[in-house]
């Protein structure tokens, strides 16, 4: 019995040592793909022949139906052009999402994802509070990016890797301004804004300057953040006999807004500017008799070849028709999104590289066509704009009228 005993030690001690060696001997072989090191290459990559583009886009929030209208262009321009080539190697382009929830506060953590994750660019935001936000973390890191509506001068001062396609405030200021006065015959112009919010304040700052230098005055409210009760402000700016109010707010606010305003039968015109140029507040003035005037990127009807293929992809599927408000009326967030992209895509063709370092060099040199015009950057990374468009609310057909186009001296 003491042999056989032995015997069973002995044998077990053999297959204890041989599986011990077993697990070196199999990572002596080639590793699986999920565990192998990322092969060395110029640029940071989610895969073989994959060039990641960072989404820096409110997909949630208070601003989250025109971040998902802006994402929506990019799509259908990933739908068209989903490849580059590279010294003759094809990468197909990926979104890595990060939603920065229409905030300033958690735009940092979105901006920290993204560049965690590898990307070689970034596009995006809709809404200038989160892009002033995440800014300075795409500068540390020396990932460029685009912006595609974040129109307050803030998000490129300083800030040598943000570029953006979108004219800025001060000249966005300045048309509404000169559309109240000479084409609404304003004097005085009532100015709501969320206090805290840099895209209202800058709005409603360079407004007020162009106003006042063509002889109007101007006067100012600002309601808290989670604010949902505006009849005061619109009882405020009746009550100053103000000829017209200008609320450039995110797109929840300014259905709240225009809601109460036609509840309390407001006489005077609406102003706002580009946030408030979405199918959601065109649907919220349905049936009412106010009047909404917007400045806007894009008229549709502009392009028309663009404006139908546009139109068939958001209704080839339940999810586009959803994220552009259940409508396929075309947001011209849309077409700035789709026009970043192949500004995007020019310059990784440019640069023959997925390398951050050589798109952001070549993004330096953009001189790209766009179905929103011609787009070239300034010193400062701005598109050099000078023009911008108005939008007419139609109250019983559900849809804009074209109200032209708008320049500055």
């Amino acid at each position: 019995m003491k042999k056989i005993l032995a015997l069973l030690l002995a044998l077990c001690m053999v297959f204890a040592f041989a599986a011990c060696g077993s697990e070196p001997a199999a990572e002596s072989d080639a590793p699986s793909e999920s565990t192998a090191p990322a092969a060395e290459s110029e640029a940071p990559a989610t895969g073989d022949n994959v060039i990641s583009i960072g989404v820096f886009e409110p997909l949630t929030g208070a601003s989250g139906a025109g971040g998902r209208q802006e994402y929506l262009g990019m799509q259908y321009a990933q739908s068209l052009r989903p490849t580059v080539t590279i010294d003759g190697v094809e990468y197909t382009i990926e979104f890595v999402e990060g939603d920065n929830a229409s905030s300033a506060d958690e735009a940092p953590s979105a901006a920290t994802s993204l560049i965690s994750a590898g990307v070689s660019l970034v596009l995006g935001t809709y809404g200038s509070s989160a892009a002033i936000a995440a800014a300075p973390y795409f500068d540390d890191a020396q990932i460029p990016a685009i912006g595609v509506t974040c129109t307050n001068p803030r998000v490129t001062e300083g800030n040598e890797y943000y570029f953006r396609t979108c004219f800025i405030d001060p000249f966005q200021g300045s048309v509404l301004a000169a559309y109240a006065y000479n084409e609404l015959g304003a004097r005085h112009v009532y100015c709501l804004g969320e206090t805290g919010n840099d895209y209202d304040a800058g709005v409603i700052n360079y407004f007020q300057q162009a106003f006042e230098e063509l002889g109007g005055t101007v006067t100012v409210g600002n309601f808290p953040e989670n604010n949902s009760d505006f009849t005061s402000y619109i009882n405020t700016a009746v009550s100053e006999s103000a000829d017209a109010m200008l609320t450039p707010v995110s797109i929840q606010y300014s259905t709240q807004i225009i809601a109460q305003a036609a509840s309390l039968n407001l006489e005077m015109p609406i102003l706002g500017s580009d946030t408030v140029d979405s199918n959601a507040v065109l649907e919220a003035i349905q049936g009412t008799s106010l009047s909404l005037y917007v400045t806007t990127f894009y008229n549709e009807g502009g392009d028309p070849d663009f404006d139908a293929g546009f139109k068939e992809f958001i209704n080839s599927n339940s999810t586009n028709l959803e994220n552009n408000g259940g409508n396929d009326t075309i947001a011209a967030v849309s077409v700035m999104g789709f026009d970043a992209y192949n500004v995007a895509l020019d310059a990784i063709e440019r640069a023959q590289s997925t390398s951050p370092a050589d798109i952001y060099e070549a993004l330096k040199e953009t001189n790209s066509d766009g179905v929103t015009g011609n787009i070239q950057f300034d010193e400062n990374g701005d598109a050099m704009r000078d023009l911008a468009y108005i939008k007419i609310a139609d109250t019983e057909n559900n849809t804009w009228i074209n109200g032209g186009s708008q320049t500055v001296e």
